[in-house]
């Protein structure tokens, strides 16, 4: 008989599994096999919770991206300026939470897998869109009409920065990846000052 209520901590648990399981391979090249064993459950259990890895994976992307949103409007509560609500956008990407190796390397197979994958091409737009309209309602009181290409190019290097995360052998530094943004930001408001 089964444990009443044990489903969605079972999920959370396979969700969680498969985020360190591709952090530790660096690709979507794990089993689900290797998901369940890592959460303390049985495979089958696994595919009658998800129904296969492309499933199980974008259960993780949702639920990295859920945590992701929770912390951008948490930290734009207490944003009382445009250049106060940059700061908590960049914060909240390279914070602890979303910055860490093993999230790293989930969004680099995200991007490769919303190539081909319908569910992770409409996740990723919805992560971009998201993105951008909060760029641009930053960016429009400090440069106007430049706001949304400038909000293109901040969005560019903080997926650019990711990538080059996961790509690297070196730990990931969140500081040193705010600063570049930061600079880059400063630069650009500063031109249309001039």
């Amino acid at each position: 008989m089964p444990k009443l209520g044990m489903e969605p901590i079972r999920k959370t648990a396979l969700v969680k599994a498969t985020i360190m399981e591709i952090g530790r391979a660096g690709s979507l090249d794990v089993t689900v096999g290797q998901i369940a064993k890592r959460a303390g459950m049985s495979t089958a259990l696994a595919h009658h919770y998800f129904g296969g890895k492309e499933q199980i994976f974008l259960a993780a992307m949702r639920h990295i991206l859920t945590l992701y949103g929770a912390e951008v409007r948490g930290a734009m509560v207490l944003a009382k300026t445009p250049e106060a609500r940059l700061e908590a956008i960049l914060l909240a990407s390279f914070s602890p939470a979303n910055f860490r190796r093993e999230v790293v390397s989930a969004w680099l197979n995200f991007y490769v897998l919303a190539q081909t994958t319908p569910g992770a091409r409409r996740l990723l737009a919805v992560y971009q869109r998201r993105l951008q309209s909060n760029l641009v309602a930053a960016l429009r009181p400090l440069v106007g009409a430049r706001a949304v290409a400038l909000a293109d190019a901040v969005g560019a290097l903080i997926d650019g920065v990711y990538l080059r995360a996961a790509l690297s052998e070196r730990p990931s530094d969140a500081e040193a990846a705010v600063q570049l943004i930061r600079a880059y930001l400063a630069a650009e408001i500063q031109e249309r000052k001039e």
